[in-house]
């Protein structure tokens, strides 16, 4: 944990994915970085870390480094998709044409 009491997330950005690193086991968030936007392909959290929110404050953390960014969010992985179709403050990070897919409001 960090300082702060939030799960600390690194974006490794030499491996392509967001990482939190508990117990000897390592979580991860999966990406392909594109010039004005992400895709995030996959989303594996070890079964001896489940419950814990590793994915969720994966996802949050994934999004929130998009937005600062300025980039568009195309969300491949089911983690991702499910997590952003439940919140729709994260509708506007996807391209018109990925909400026009899933039915949301453009």
């Amino acid at each position: 944990m960090s300082i702060n009491g939030e799960i600390p997330v690194r974006d490794n950005r030499a491996a392509d994915r967001f990482e939190i690193e508990q117990d000897g086991q390592t979580a991860i968030a999966q990406y392909i970085l594109a010039h004005d936007h992400i895709i995030f392909t996959h989303t594996e959290v070890p079964p001896e870390l489940g419950g814990r929110g590793l994915a969720t404050r994966l996802v949050e953390a994934g999004l929130a480094s998009a937005r600062q960014r300025g980039l568009a969010v195309v969300p491949r992985c089911s983690v991702f998709g499910r997590y952003m179709m439940k919140h729709p403050e994260t509708h506007d990070l996807m391209p018109a044409e990925i909400r026009a897919t899933l039915g949301l409001p453009s």
